[in-house]
């Protein structure tokens, strides 16, 4: 298919809305979302819903050019994307005056944490405002370090974690510029700051202390190596490949 917003070739794999499906079962499904996987199409309609197959990996769909392609556009003109979600979402809020909501749900390891950057990062790009409105884009956007360092920890399946619910509120002007936001928290793990199973981690921020801070804070706090504290060294695991976090903690902070 060749698209006329993007100008490029559109490969089709599979269906991409599987209430189109021949045979809607279980097996059909299952075949259908693993031909688009190992096509490298992660989302997969089903009706309203868009199922995201995790890559483990990056891929190259979430640039300025996919926002540009998915912004305005109606679902079906463009292959399925949480963009797409996105879009439809902040138009029906614009157009109907409604609330809306976006329920991200899976097991550890799906992708949920990540989607929801997305979600958010999309709206900040394409809801308007000048540099008051800007300062609140980027106070929403930037809780996300902070939020995942004192409630995320490594776990045998997945090493970002989240070990809380959140519920994220942004509020809007009738313009379309978001005004405000609240982030609710609930659920968290309190357990693990004392115990955490082998081969598993505690929250992300002690270990980013240990190893981020400069000499001059961890003389003023006292703090010492990662494998001194009772409530860090007993599960044996105290640094997950592809995670820096020295640098995370300059992140959080």
């Amino acid at each position: 298919a060749f698209h006329w917003q993007s100008k490029v070739n559109i490969q089709h794999v599979g269906v991409d809305d599987m209430v189109l499906l021949n045979k809607l079962n279980e097996q059909s499904i299952v075949d259908n979302l693993r031909k688009r996987f190992m096509a490298n199409s992660i989302f997969t309609y089903i009706g309203p819903v868009l199922i995201a197959v995790n890559p483990f990996k990056d891929m190259p769909y979430f640039t300025n050019k996919e926002m540009e392609l998915y912004q305005g556009a109606a679902q079906y003109e463009n292959p399925p994307h949480i963009y797409a979600v996105a879009d439809n979402m902040f138009r029906n809020m614009i157009i109907d005056n409604e609330s809306q909501c976006v329920i991200i749900s899976g097991e550890s390891g799906a992708g949920k944490t990540v989607e929801a950057k997305y979600i958010m990062g999309y709206i900040a790009r394409i809801s308007g405002g000048g540099q008051r409105l800007q300062h609140v884009k980027d106070v929403i956007l930037q809780s996300n370090p902070l939020l995942e360092s004192f409630g995320n920890s490594a776990t045998v399946r997945n090493w970002n974690s989240s070990r809380f619910g959140k519920y994220v509120e942004i509020v809007f002007s009738r313009g379309g510029e978001p005004i405000g936001g609240k982030v609710s928290n609930f659920l968290l793990e309190k357990s693990r700051v004392v115990h955490q199973n082998q081969g598993e981690r505690n929250f992300h921020i002690f270990y980013q202390l240990c190893t981020g801070a400069d000499e001059k804070l961890k003389t003023n706090l006292g703090i010492t190596a990662l494998d001194y504290y009772s409530y860090l060294n007993h599960s044996g695991c105290y640094k997950i490949d592809g995670i820096d976090d020295a640098k995370e903690f300059k992140q959080t902070l």
